[in-house]
């Protein structure tokens, strides 16, 4: 009997001043860890190099990414599963984040976003500061794609302590709180349960 390949992961995400960067990277080593294969992504920035710079956080971030490769259809297309992250802007999500999504209307139209598993986490710099709300708007495409939610829940006990059954989320208050051990908990437990339920999904049809 031949070994199934790999669950294929895409963490799609955006960060102005590194926080979701953190979350991204968590979550790209706990499925990697998991047994998937993984791209980690980030969108495309839209904001000019002025606001960038006037910003030393958001201008270190940029600098330390230029490496990851922007995120295209092509990776929607590629992924079994797909986990997104976004800032909260008024309770939605960003502009960056929203322009990745508004390319996807081929492969929307085409049925090629359907029947993958989905997932999102977040980040705000005041508590609460509108996390559920994003995620949950975040959600609303995921369903237009026909896709499969898979949020974490309460199914941990890392959940409780983090108190987001949405997705993985963070109060970064402004750059003084750091990602700290109870967000990294959390976001391992959203990886693996997302690539735990795409391995049983694609082991379910392969019978």
């Amino acid at each position: 009997m031949s070994t199934p390949s790999p669950v294929k992961l895409a963490v799609i995400y955006y960060s102005a001043t590194g926080t979701n960067t953190l979350l991204a990277k968590e979550i790209s080593d706990s499925a990697e860890k998991a047994g998937a294969e993984v791209r980690l992504r980030r969108v495309a920035e839209l904001a000019p190099q002025a606001a960038i710079d006037s910003n030393p956080a958001w201008a270190e971030n940029a600098a330390a990414t230029a490496d990851i490769p922007e995120a295209t259809p092509d990776d929607m297309e590629w992924a079994d599963a797909v986990i997104i992250g976004t800032p909260t802007r008024f309770g939605n999500v960003t502009s960056q984040l929203k322009q990745f999504l508004d390319q996807l209307g081929g492969l929307w139209q085409q049925g090629k976003l359907a029947d993958k598993v989905y997932s999102g986490f977040t980040s705000s710099a005041t508590l609460h500061g509108g996390q559920e709300s994003t995620l949950l708007a975040l959600y609303n495409s995921f369903h237009h794609f026909g896709g499969i939610l898979v949020a974490p829940g309460y199914t941990d006990a890392a959940k409780f302590a983090d108190g987001n059954p949405y997705g993985t989320s963070h109060v970064d208050a402004q750059g003084n709180n750091p990602v700290d051990e109870t967000t990294r908990a959390a976001a391992r437990v959203q990886a693996e349960r997302v690539v735990r339920i795409a391995a049983a999904l694609r082991a379910g049809r392969a019978v």
